[in-house]
């Protein structure tokens, strides 16, 4: 995994397929429990996802939702988006096509903010 300190407030991790997914999920929110930043979360190299996968996914969900803080999945191929169509997910967490897209989201967000 990579994870890329993009700015102060946004946080960018490149996943892979089990079993490192679960080592670089948990790497993550270590990271993340002494920080708050938003997270996008680049799945682009991820070909499958499982139970124990998305039920860390959800957890990771629920820690920034606590914090106040967003987590953006992007680069999410047919067959993993499948399982989030399924399985409801897809109304549950927020998707960008890819990487570009979810940090523009999120500088817009912090724009309007401090506009605000």
């Amino acid at each position: 995994m990579t994870i890329q300190n993009w700015s102060d407030e946004i946080i960018v991790a490149e996943m892979a397929d089990d079993p490192q997914f679960a080592d670089e999920m948990a790497a993550l929110a270590e990271m993340l429990a002494g920080k708050g930043a938003n997270v996008v979360l680049n799945l682009g190299a991820v070909s499958f996802i499982n139970s124990s996968s998305i039920s860390r996914l959800l957890r990771l969900r629920k820690q920034m939702l606590a914090s106040g803080k967003r987590l953006i999945i992007c680069g999410v191929n047919d067959q993993v988006g499948g399982v989030f169509v399924v399985t409801g997910l897809d109304n549950i967490f927020e998707f960008t096509k890819d990487v570009a897209t979810a940090l523009t989201k999120l500088q817009l967000a912090q724009g309007q903010a401090t506009t605000s």
